[in-house]
């Protein structure tokens, strides 16, 4: 078994509103050190282990989970031991 993390964050050159939100709400609390904040996805999946699991999650999160045009993923793969 695999489990796998999956972390979905707006590219760089897209606006994120959301994320100037909060940085805001952070700068109204006084925490004005705060620079940038994004706001992203974090995702898990637990697959059964095969030798191309990092083929289906790169195919999943193209197809499925992110918005490339937008949106870039990085994901770490890890054992599960039960």
């Amino acid at each position: 078994m695999k489990k796998v993390k999956v972390f979905i964050t707006l590219k760089e050159s897209v606006l994120d509103p959301q994320g100037q939100a909060v940085m805001q709400s952070l700068h109204n609390m006084d925490y004005r050190n705060v620079r940038d904040v994004r706001i992203g996805k974090y995702i898990e999946l637990e697959m059964e282990d095969s030798a191309d699991v990092a083929e289906q999650v790169d195919a999943i999160c193209d197809k499925l989970l992110a918005n490339t045009v937008i949106e870039n993923y990085r994901y770490e793969i890890e054992e599960e031991h039960l």
